[in-house]
């Protein structure tokens, strides 16, 4: 007996019997950094199940730039029933609270039509909206309303003028905050506006006591993760692939048409390119900017096509970063919070596609079937394993000078640090220097 029969004669069961009997269908989160296979999978699940999709993309919510955002293609998105991609103008901007409250309609009524939802991320804090009843810092509609009548013209302000006035209401929030993150010291500022409470503090509050309490418990029950894992040098060489692939399909005529159409908007309306607002927070943008400037023979000569070699290059570096930082979400919000009520979470090794069917699709249908019908398929959850906090002083900010850019916590210092292009500026600024002091001398022989 097929899934799908297998649903509807307990659907039937649970008529005939009324009230007496209920079918509750999981609510399944298919994870993984970029380049794992999440659409795949959910696509399959989808097929299988009888299930609808909905997107956790802080991106794909954005009409347009289809290649830029990684969406399912329009023929994969004629497969299944797909929710909350293509909904907004790039020019719009949306929060995380607004997600919720989009979403959890949504995955109420699929469950109500028994229909299995499967939520693809994606971004991380979509997903924990999804997840959790509460959290600490979540602001409600009246209290965001509230917050921008105090906040007042604050929505105006450069990024690095909010950067200095957060510096002076809750110093240590903003050490961990980039000066051009204009969205994020904002929302500290929201915080602080209308709770009467440093963000930090909040922050910190809810580290020290039990987030079983400050996160409210899961809002599912019978929610289900199958995170998609992959050995990371395979990862890092698919992901490579894959901005080359981009290229190819067309990532450039795309960006092209779109700061266009954007841009004639802009000016029309008076307004500043601003780098940190709605879809310009996407990967992509800023690193082909100077490229997109040059008209067509500056892009022919070969400064622009050293140009666009270098952007290619910073895409591919920090397409391959992000990978890294959505593993290390997963490890330390889910996998290392044993005081924290968390789904059971199934890790599914992606690395070798000629295997997908064995290790990867077989095994996801087998969990999903035992969620479905309470039968143990035998596959483990992965284990939870405490974890110490990470101290505030090792997210703080750290500016190199040399460099003149600005680094989030000690991770991307020591990484910086190590990087070629700081050598290189260390070298140089090491040359300068001793030419100046050649200069003097010779002044003064």
């Amino acid at each position: 007996m097929s899934v799908t029969e297998t649903l509807n004669l307990l659907l039937t069961i649970e008529k005939s019997m009324g009230s007496k009997m209920s079918i509750e269908l999981p609510v399944v989160i298919v994870l993984g950094s970029t380049g794992t296979g999440k659409t795949k999978l959910s696509l399959e699940l989808a097929k299988k199940f009888s299930g609808e999709i909905i997107g956790a993309d802080s991106m794909q919510i954005y009409r347009n730039l289809d290649i830029a955002s990684a969406k399912a293609t329009k023929d994969e998105q004629s497969i299944a029933p797909h929710h909350m991609i293509d909904i907004l103008e790039p020019s719009e901007n949306f929060t995380v609270l607004e997600y919720r409250n989009k979403v959890l309609p949504i995955i109420d009524n699929l469950l109500k039509y028994r229909k299995l939802p499967i939520i693809v991320g994606g971004t991380n804090y979509y997903i924990e909206s999804i997840l959790y009843k509460t959290l600490v810092q979540e602001i409600d509609e009246v209290v965001c309303e509230k917050a921008k009548m105090l906040a007042g013209e604050d929505y105006e302000l450069p990024s690095e003028q909010l950067h200095k006035k957060l510096m002076e209401l809750d110093p240590a929030m903003a050490k961990r905050l980039h000066p051009n993150n204009k969205r994020k010291i904002m929302r500290s500022l929201e915080v602080l506006y209308t709770k009467g409470r440093k963000h930090s503090e909040i922050l910190e509050h809810q580290h020290t006591q039990s987030l079983s309490k400050s996160d409210g418990g899961l809002r599912y029950s019978n929610a289900v993760i199958l995170w998609l894992q992959c050995n990371q040098n395979i990862l890092n060489k698919r992901l490579d692939d894959r901005v080359d692939n981009m290229i190819q399909e067309g990532l450039l005529d795309e960006l092209l048409a779109f700061h266009k159409s954007y841009n004639e908007q802009r000016i029309k309306n008076n307004e500043e390119l601003d780098y940190t607002k709605g879809v310009f927070q996407s990967i992509g943008f800023k690193e082909f900017h100077d490229y997109l400037l040059l008209n067509d023979e500056e892009k022919a000569s070969k400064d622009g096509q050293k140009i666009l070699h270098e952007a290619i290059e910073r895409l591919k570096l920090v397409t391959r970063r992000y990978a890294r930082k959505q593993i290390k979400w997963v490890v330390n919000r889910f996998l290392g919070r044993k005081n924290r009520e968390v789904p059971p979470i199934y890790a599914l090794d992606t690395s070798d596609v000629s295997k997908w069917e064995v290790q990867v699709k077989q095994p996801a249908f087998q969990i999903v079937q035992q969620f479905i019908s309470g039968t143990p398929c035998g596959i483990q959850p992965v284990p939870l394993e405490e974890k110490d906090s990470v101290p505030s002083s090792m997210m703080e900010c750290f500016t190199c000078d040399i460099c003149n850019k600005t680094l989030v916590g000690q991770i991307q210092r020591k990484d910086h640090f190590n990087s070629s292009r700081h050598r290189k500026m260390v070298a140089k600024a090491k040359k300068e220097q001793q030419s100046v002091s050649e200069v003097k001398i010779n002044s003064t022989c």
